[in-house]
């Protein structure tokens, strides 16, 4: 159960037994369990949905929102942020990598983190059904193990290289049951983060950083959810 509960820590913020020291080889082993804990994040929002059905739908988005937030402690928002900094400035590859590492934020993580926000609310607050937000989550973090396989790291000893090379197999088998039952939503999630992952990797010199994984979570369910309101209804 090991690699089930590096998954959890590592992209949520459940409680999970003492873990210690990490190994080499066992973030690429908790990849497996990616969609696992993306069926935890995806349950608590589907239990939080039908709790507050009765509310007025900007609030229930909010609160849905900050739960969204609080599950994953900020981790993806956090990637999200320091990407748009880096990857949007008139910089060279080098340059921009140097920027992903700088703990202070610019105006384009400002600007791109507002709008991000502000559009995951109101797409939340068109209430998508318990059952896309249940399996949303689960689909974006098998999907993120495709450019992690597909592109090399942007920093040797970053922890997004750590975790490379992830087990796609048997994650997904693990999310299977949500790709079919959201196939529309499962693609254009696979293709967003694609897409995204083969600009980014052109702005930083041919690979990616934690950081980026970060961004292609967020506007992965961001896709997910577009299309979960708009097409599923």
């Amino acid at each position: 159960m090991r690699p089930f509960w590096l998954a959890v820590g590592f992209l949520t913020t459940f409680p999970t037994p003492p873990l210690g020291e990490v190994r080499d080889g066992e973030m690429k082993a908790a990849s497996a369990f990616y969609p696992a804990a993306g069926y935890l994040i995806g349950g608590v929002l589907a239990l939080v949905a039908w709790l507050t059905a009765a509310l007025p739908d900007g609030l229930q988005g909010a609160i849905l929102l900050s739960v969204w937030l609080a599950c994953t402690g900020l981790l993806h928002l956090d990637g999200l942020l320091d990407s748009a900094d880096a990857l949007l400035s008139m910089k060279p590859p080098a340059e921009r990598l140097r920027i992903l590492g700088d703990v202070y934020l610019g105006s384009f993580a400002f600007g791109v983190g507002f709008v991000v926000l502000l559009l995951k609310w109101q797409l939340l607050a068109a209430a998508p059904s318990p059952w896309s937000l249940l399996a949303l989550p689960a689909v974006v973090r098998f999907a993120l193990l495709l450019p992690m396989n597909l592109f090399p790291a942007a920093r040797p000893e970053g922890l997004g290289a750590r975790s490379r090379e992830g087990r796609v197999v048997p994650a997904f088998l693990m999310a299977l049951p949500a790709l079919v039952a959201f196939p529309w939503v499962a693609l254009a999630v696979i293709a967003t983060m694609l897409l995204l992952a083969y600009w980014a990797a052109g702005r930083l010199g041919g690979g990616l950083s934690g950081d980026v994984y970060g961004m292609l979570v967020e506007l992965g369910e961001l896709a997910g959810l577009l299309v979960a309101v708009v097409w599923l209804g």
